[in-house]
């Protein structure tokens, strides 16, 4: 009898469900867009500068490299960057992205964070 071999494993990185909006920029704002980077990640840059044009007086923004923020990271076990959460006023993820992301879609998943169903379904797919 042979024996079929098991599928290999995915790495699954930690996306944290809730944050504390104490532990960041602006609690009493509505919204926070927290990118999780590093100084020895390319993408990370072009990640933090698509979020930091969401800042208003409704969406805090707030860049968090590893460095400067290592307890931030390891508090909620960011294990890879960039990672980007979009979390509401009370501290749950509505939207994560973890790795790479259009501006376009970036935006809509705040606008649908926001405001549910104001973007096309093909934009909210994108979700988690």
């Amino acid at each position: 009898r042979r024996r079929v071999p098991d599928a290999p494993t995915q790495r699954r990185y930690h996306v944290p469900e809730q944050l504390d909006r104490s532990d960041f920029a602006r609690p009493d704002a509505p919204w926070l867009v927290a990118v999780f980077t590093s100084q020895t990640c390319d993408m990370c840059a072009q990640v933090a500068g698509k979020a930091a044009v969401l800042e208003s007086d409704d969406v805090a923004v707030q860049t968090l490299e590893f460095t400067q923020r290592r307890d931030l990271h390891e508090r909620y076990r960011i294990d890879a960057v960039p990672t980007l959460l979009i979390v509401d006023a009370i501290g749950v993820t509505r939207h994560s992205f973890l790795g790479p992301m259009t501006a376009t879609d970036l935006w809509a998943a705040v606008a649908e964070a926001r405001e549910p169903g104001s973007t096309p379904d093909s934009c909210a797919d994108h979700a988690h």
